[in-house]
């Protein structure tokens, strides 16, 4: 079975065709600009030469008709023809309550997906559009949804609820719902898969950092905790995003500075972060670039970094009443020695120990970084979102048969 992944930005759409009978990626590639001048389609098949093609695609139906082209292309192509994708699956960012877990898509899940429009006004309008693009050049073809918050609707509620009045959750669903769920998921399987341990029995923290950045408490193979909210803006510091942020901030600067709702959800979520403190970027290369030469507004930026994550750590330590295994995966988590250590090196109380020389070693395969007498298993685990998606809309396939 050939399984199509798509995941659909507002002006973007990367995608990867996977032949599930050994879980190889045939082609992958990426859409950039759709709807602005001179759009950018990248197209990558496996052990052929990467093509790169502008031209003007103004929506995401011409953007997939585009990368249908070329993956039944003569020269560039892995498919005879479009008939051999068996299914389509797409990542949505927010599933609310009302997904626990990957659906089908059927006009019911298109209608509860866009009532929480309100909840990822930037993803959920972006996911929908490659959704129906996607029906538009496909339209025989079963199409799935897997969702970023899925994962974390096992919660309890003294985890996901807020201390504010309960109405306000009855009413509009305010609570902590999480994200990265696919990553967390694949990661803490992976984990145990690693160390052949079953995953029933690990209590394990999952430290899914790069641009945007969280942390999840899996227990028995669940989410008990997790650091993002609402929303992707609560919990570690990120790249432009603030993090944990006392609410009495939000209208003090209102006030202050005549900002409107719009302008401070802009200043948080663009404009804040490793990007504020250091002044000069967002990426964790530059940060640690600027530090080693001694600039202390990207000294401050990682320590601030790194201390954030590091209690996040030792508070989901003490939500677990233990921990087994540390997960390191994303584009932080799985290339920056110096944040791993860092972090590590500070979690002595609870046993950690690792292995310098090992952390510095890159692979691209699970490997543990920890020492044989550290009592925490710290592992680096390169993480596959789009594999979880190609896995559950195959499942669902199946089971629709």
């Amino acid at each position: 079975m050939k399984i199509l992944v798509i995941n659909a930005g507002s002006s973007s759409l990367k995608y990867q065709l996977y032949d599930m009978n050994d879980e190889s990626v045939l082609a992958k590639g990426l859409v950039e600009r759709i709807g602005l001048d001179s759009s950018i389609l990248t197209h990558k098949p496996t052990g052929k030469e990467e093509v790169t093609e502008v031209s003007d695609i103004l929506e995401h139906t011409t953007a997939i008709r585009k990368v249908l082209d070329k993956l039944t292309d003569k020269e560039h192509g892995v498919l005879e023809s479009i008939d051999e994708i068996d299914a389509v699956g797409h990542r949505v960012v927010h599933g609310g309550e009302a997904f626990k877990s990957s659906a089908l898509i059927t006009g019911e899940v298109k209608s509860e997906i866009r009532r929480l429009f309100d909840l990822a006004p930037l993803h959920n309008p972006a996911c929908m559009m490659g959704i129906q693009a996607a029906e538009a050049n496909l339209p025989n073809v079963p199409q799935t949804v897997v969702f970023d918050t899925s994962f974390h609707q096992t919660m309890p509620e003294k985890a996901y609820l807020y201390a504010i009045p309960k109405v306000l959750y009855k009413r509009y669903k305010v609570r902590r719902y999480g994200f990265h769920g696919t990553s967390h998921d694949y990661v803490s399987k992976a984990a145990a898969k690693y160390l052949d341990r079953p995953l029933e029995d690990l209590k394990i923290i999952t430290c899914h950092i790069g641009n945007g950045a969280s942390l999840t408490a899996v227990k028995g193979g669940v989410s008990v905790d997790t650091s993002m909210g609402m929303t992707p803006l609560e919990g570690l510091i990120m790249g432009t995003r603030s993090g944990d942020l006392d609410p009495a901030i939000v209208p003090y600067l209102m006030n202050k500075e005549e900002l409107s709702i719009n302008e401070i959800n802009s200043m948080l979520n663009k404009h804040s972060g490793l990007l504020a403190i250091s002044g000069s970027s967002s990426d964790m290369r530059d940060i640690t670039d600027g530090m080693e030469e001694g600039e202390p507004n990207a000294t401050l930026a990682f320590e601030m970094y790194e201390y954030r994550l590091r209690k996040y750590i030792g508070s989901y330590a003490a939500a677990m009443n233990g921990v087994d295994v540390i997960v390191f995966t994303a584009g932080v988590g799985e290339n920056s020695a110096i944040v791993r250590e860092k972090v590590c090196e500070n979690l002595t109380y609870l046993g950690v120990e690792i292995d310098k020389e090992l952390n510095k070693i890159r692979s691209g395969e699970p490997r543990r970084i920890s020492t044989p007498n550290s009592k925490v298993e710290v592992l680096v685990v390169p993480t596959n979102e789009e594999l979880v998606i190609a896995r559950d809309t195959l499942r669902i396939v199946q089971e629709m048969k």
